[in-house]
């Protein structure tokens, strides 16, 4: 298909995106290209303030636009309870639940020795540091129930153990080989709601 080239530019930006495929970049570009040039503004606008505000919290390595996200921020949530999570993208889901009032621990990925990814290279003793500093009295491996999750969370469970603190994993509902970040509520809740001692 033939396009004007600042238009044919656009298309391969946004094939680019996770999710897009060339009918996807096409209709989003002619709706831009059709809409009036404040929508696109406000588009590119919005996309370079999130990369210039936008970087990890201090303390959980969630997305933040201050020294702490939200939830490391507010009062209101139980700081004895942390749920660990691979990505800032997983945690979302699990918010939509309305059943878990604790924190967050971000780990940046999860371990996969056939891809180079080991201990050193996650927020691992990070959360060792904030479990002994923050009084913590339980930790949630909410890691993708695949073979790295498995492994992952495996791997926590041996090191929090000898802390004295409990470890638990997320519960039946989320299937093998799926991902939080597209899990429903109902069965996210669920899951959370009946999570297991590791």
């Amino acid at each position: 298909m033939y396009a004007a080239p600042s238009i044919q530019k656009l298309l391969d930006e946004l094939e680019r995106l996770p999710g897009i495929g060339p009918k996807s970049a096409q209709r989003i570009a002619y709706w831009l290209l059709n809409g009036d040039r404040a929508t696109a503004q406000r588009l590119s606008e919005a996309i370079i303030e999130m990369k210039d505000s936008v970087h990890f919290c201090k303390r959980c390595f969630n997305y933040a636009e201050n020294d702490l996200c939200e939830i490391c921020a507010s009062t209101k949530r139980d700081p004895s309870v942390i749920c660990v999570v691979s990505e800032p993208r997983e945690i979302p889901p699990i918010e939509r639940t309305g059943t878990f009032n604790g924190c967050y621990h971000v780990l940046g990925g999860v371990l996969s020795p056939l891809e180079g990814v080991g201990p050193d290279d996650l927020h691992i003793k990070e959360l060792i540091e904030r479990i002994s500093a923050e009084n913590v009295v339980e930790v949630i491996v909410a890691t993708n129930p695949d073979v790295e999750g498995e492994t992952t969370a495996s791997y926590l469970a041996r090191l929090i153990h000898p802390l004295g603190v409990r470890v638990t994993r997320l519960a039946s509902g989320l299937p093998v080989g799926g991902d939080l970040e597209f899990a429903d509520e109902v069965t996210l809740g669920r899951a959370i709601e009946s999570r297991r001692t590791l």
